[in-house]
């Protein structure tokens, strides 16, 4: 390498994972196509006193 120049890190988009959104009860309920893990947070909601941060959406992939 010559003195003084400098590497770039390479980023490619291949390297990049997608990234699932965090979707609410309220989603699941409605969603065409239920998924196991979003019907499970859903029966988990709607006992009474439940506090719910979301559950990410296998069905929403999209990039980060």
């Amino acid at each position: 390498m010559a003195k003084g120049k400098k590497v770039k890190a390479k980023t490619s988009a291949a390297t990049q994972q997608p990234q699932m959104k965090i979707v609410t009860a309220s989603t699941c309920q409605v969603c065409k196509q239920p998924c196991q893990r979003g019907m499970r947070y859903l029966e988990r909601m709607n006992q009474p006193g439940t506090i719910g941060f979301g559950v990410p959406c296998i069905l929403t992939l999209g990039k980060p």
